[in-house]
């Protein structure tokens, strides 16, 4: 039906969800083929056709209801009370652990000799040290939860070992900036994963996208800091320690290229990775759905602590990654028919070249300050205000 068509008398007014405007030639016609896929296609998703226009690239998608994963983790719970049982630790991930980091210690203390740009010293750091690294930066990510042992202390000392062949010190810090990331999902101004608008402005073209897909690790690393600063504890203090502690015996002992191998690996495991594809899979919008959270069920998850179950980790965020499959599997009805990632790789390229996804499609809400205090985002009151005078 044409806008025309839908002006004439006695023709059937559209009352959808977006008020008629997947109607209109310009979002049909020129359209990015659909990224996602559907396990279980439905009636209202048949996994082949876009579900709803696409956004606004001038803003992010401002949304007025709560997060999702408290009211689906309250049905799972309601529906399957038996998922209890698989939270808690998992005693295998210390031992990945423990492996991984002496894997990446040795291939640096082995490259000693090798000179830092030589085609085989990059190509080992890219493809061994940045799998591995990445695989680090999620064991952190899993020991943030207390997954790895029953203690906090405990989990605490384990991702400080962890961030050691990353070369500088984080793991004390990304625990706090997490836990607020699922307590606070998509909040303004307190959820550090969500890009700012000065990201939206300069980075809002194919290039910008390119540029911060290749460096989107210091803007991880460094937008917190900027964002939301925290109170520093003694475990930031014995991070910071640990951590230089032992760059100055690596690098006093065999020279400045194994941590350098060490520094490399880290670049590589948040730029142009295919593992790295998870960052912007994990909570972007797309394909015009107002869908914040997508998972990923592919074989890369083998080497990133199944970080690929994301709806599955965010609404349980107590149940380890050895068994995040058996909750998708406990509980196929609501995960079956939730859009996922088919390719991590691929998220990344059609994130660049895809113009219906960019920095703006990232789902944000207010602060639950700014809902008290009434403040909200000028983007929001500039339109409520032009609504108003129209």
């Amino acid at each position: 039906m044409t806008v025309s068509e839908q002006n004439e008398p006695g023709s059937e007014i559209d009352f959808s969800y977006f008020g008629g405007a997947e109607t209109l030639p310009h979002n049909v016609d020129k359209r990015s083929p659909r990224r996602t896929v559907v396990v279980a296609p439905s009636e209202k998703d048949d996994g082949r056709s876009h579900p709803g226009p696409p956004l606004d690239p001038v803003d992010f998608l401002w949304m007025m209801t709560e997060e999702p994963h408290r009211s689906r983790r309250t049905a799972i719970m309601k529906a399957h009370p038996e998922v209890s049982k698989l939270m808690g630790h998992e005693p295998l991930t210390k031992y990945v652990v423990f492996g991984v980091v002496s894997l990446q210690v040795c291939i640096a203390i082995y490259l000693r000799h090798s000179h830092p740009l030589s085609w085989a010293f990059l190509a080992m750091a890219y493809i061994v040290g940045g799998t591995a690294n990445h695989n680090l930066f999620l064991a952190i990510h899993e020991i943030t939860h207390n997954l790895a042992f029953r203690g906090v202390s405990a989990n605490k000392a384990l991702a400080v070992f962890a961030n050691l062949p990353i070369g500088l010190p984080y793991a004390a810090a990304f625990k706090r900036y997490h836990l607020e990331h699922h307590k606070h999902l998509g909040e303004d101004g307190i959820d550090t994963d969500l890009p700012t608008r000065f990201e939206l402005l300069c980075l809002s073209n194919v290039l910008g996208k390119t540029f911060f897909a290749t460096f989107q690790i210091f803007f991880y690393a460094l937008r917190p800091t900027f964002v939301r600063a925290q109170m520093l504890t003694r475990w930031h203090f014995i991070n910071v320690v640990v951590q230089a502690v032992f760059d100055y015996v690596l690098v006093r002992t065999f020279g400045v290229r194994p941590l350098l191998y060490l520094l490399f690996s880290s670049f590589f495991a948040g730029s142009l990775h295919p593992c790295a594809g998870h960052f912007i899979a994990e909570h972007y919008v797309w394909d015009g759905l107002d869908q914040e959270t997508y998972s990923y069920y592919g074989p890369l998850n083998l080497l990133a602590y199944n970080v690929g179950y994301h709806n599955e980790h965010h609404d349980f965020p107590s149940i380890p990654w050895s068994r995040l499959p058996a909750l998708r599997a406990l509980a196929p009805e609501f995960y079956d028919n939730l859009p996922s990632h088919p390719s991590w790789p691929m998220v990344i390229v059609n994130f660049i070249r895809d113009e219906e996804v960019g920095i703006f499609a990232r789902a944000k809400r207010l602060a639950k300050a700014s809902q008290f205090t009434g403040t909200v985002p000028s983007a929001i009151s500039n339109s409520c205000s032009s609504e108003t005078s129209n």
